[in-house]
């Protein structure tokens, strides 16, 4: 008896805490936002804040006799200096008229529909039609990809599965093969594969039911592969202890800054909730089958696996004044967050679904800006989990008001302020950077803790941290 206490005190004084369950974080050089706990230990005074993007109009109207008032299953893809829309087109509800059809800008704010002369529409070839079929599509950022697959895509059939398609320049597309890849799920919202660098295969996030076969909440699978044509099972994804709600699009991709957080900002479906009037839909010539519910934009986030995160319950971006944002089916997101400023990034949303002004608009919020940790004029502290990291340098997006303030402090994996880098040798960090390095007063480089267990201890007042990471 005596010698197992003998050792427990030995380890308690030799052995530092974080051996003793709880796991260390390796951060190394990525990005992290936080819109989720992942590296949070100890919130005090501190929330975290999700934040709203900024509506800059619209940017695309559904104005040509091929696009019509039903479009849907938008991707922005930013491809070096293009930006590329694709979106599809539907003048009816006859499922029989759809086809997919391509826009593009060279900011992000301006777009063209260019005539691409590849598809037949009434009789004339001067339209920007790609193809018939509607395709979720992402580059291919897998190493050793073949150029002629450099962009890929699924084309969904609802009874029958997910089918492959692929191009090497975004235009001129090819179908992969004739049998369908993935065959379980319901496929009649957004079915988004990409490539998972941190992952290392290829992920597919789609539509299923939480009771099958169209029975209760629309909801989300997802499946795997290493070459893109042998998919794993599918699995559900998870909610945490969140309620269910139906989610009638995902849209699910790596976030461009930090691409080992998938952000999903997809469109959350109110069933018959309805806010406008059968006069009013006249009005407006809406559909008449589509003004009996309304919809907003969610924010969610997931790391892999099958769980998502769903910090924030409230809506992304709501719904906007007049009873045209009321509607069945609009305000749903395009796939994709692109930067589109030096220190801006652009969220796009369909807008005024079912009627005659259907377009799409841009919504613009800061680099990194999802969510923050934020502190109140009386302050507060945030105790990171410990982490290990690589570099030698502590780079933090951030804003203050003018009284506001931040300033950090390094500790050891068990609490200790490592000297040199303690609160009372931070600088008082006042401003609104998108990238502002970290000197402590000591001048001590971070190099040498590269690879040690750390802790990150902020002290804020009415400030925001929206991300760091550490760099050379």
């Amino acid at each position: 008896m005596n010698m197992q206490w003998n050792l427990i005190v030995i380890l308690a004084v030799f052995c530092p805490l974080v051996s003793i369950g709880q796991e260390i974080i390796d951060l190394g050089s990525k990005r992290e936002l936080f819109v989720d706990h992942y590296l949070i230990d100890k919130l005090d005074g501190v929330s975290m804040q999700m934040h709203h993007p900024h509506d800059e109009g619209p940017v695309l109207y559904y104005d040509k006799p091929w696009e019509g008032a039903f479009g849907m299953g938008s991707t922005i893809i930013k491809d070096n200096d293009i930006y590329r829309f694709y979106y599809r087109g539907l003048p009816s509800l006859d499922l029989e008229g759809i086809v997919f059809c391509y826009a593009q800008s060279k900011d992000g704010i301006h777009w063209e529909k260019p005539d691409l002369k590849l598809f037949e529409y009434n009789g004339s070839w001067d339209n920007n039609i790609l193809m018939k079929e509607n395709l979720s599509l992402f580059v291919d950022t897998k190493p050793d990809t073949p150029s002629e697959q450099r962009y890929k895509g699924f084309f969904a059939i609802e009874a029958q599965g997910l089918y492959a398609y692929v191009s090497s320049d975004g235009i001129h597309w090819k179908k992969l093969q004739e049998e369908p890849l993935i065959t379980k799920g319901a496929f009649d919202g957004g079915n988004i594969p990409f490539w998972s660098d941190s992952e290392q295969c290829y992920v597919c996030y789609f539509r299923t039911w939480t009771g099958g076969n169209f029975v209760g909440f629309r909801t989300i699978g997802r499946a795997t592969s290493t070459d893109f044509i042998h998919w794993t099972e599918p699995v559900a994804m998870t909610f945490g202890d969140t309620p269910m709600e139906h989610l009638y699009t995902n849209q699910t991709a790596p976030y461009f800054r930090a691409p080992h957080i998938y952000i999903n900002i997809g469109a959350r479906f109110m069933d018959k909730r309805q806010v406008v009037t059968e006069e009013q839909a006249q009005a407006m010539n809406v559909h008449p089958g589509y003004f009996g519910d309304c919809s907003d934009a969610y924010l969610a986030s997931t790391r892999g696996g099958n769980v998502y995160d769903r910090t924030f319950m409230e809506s992304f971006i709501r719904p906007g004044i007049g009873m045209e944002n009321w509607v069945s089916r609009t305000n749903y997101p395009a796939l994709n967050v692109v930067q589109t400023g030096p220190a801006e990034m652009s969220i796009y949303v369909n807008s005024n679904y079912a009627q005659p002004t259907a377009h799409l608009r841009r919504y613009s919020m800061r680099l990194d800006g999802f969510s923050s940790l934020s502190a109140p004029y009386k302050g507060g502290e945030v105790l990171t989990k410990p982490f290990t990291f690589s570099g030698s340098a502590l780079e933090i997006n951030y804003s203050t008001s003018a009284p506001g303030e931040i300033r950090l402090e390094i500790q050891d994996a068990n609490g200790n302020p490592v000297p040199g880098l303690t609160l009372d040798e931070s600088p008082t960090i006042i401003g609104n950077e998108i990238a502002r390095i970290v000197r402590w007063q000591s001048g001590k480089s971070l190099k040498e803790l590269a690879g040690k267990p750390v802790r990150l201890r902020i002290v804020m007042k009415d400030a925001d941290l929206y991300s760091l990471r550490f760099i050379d």
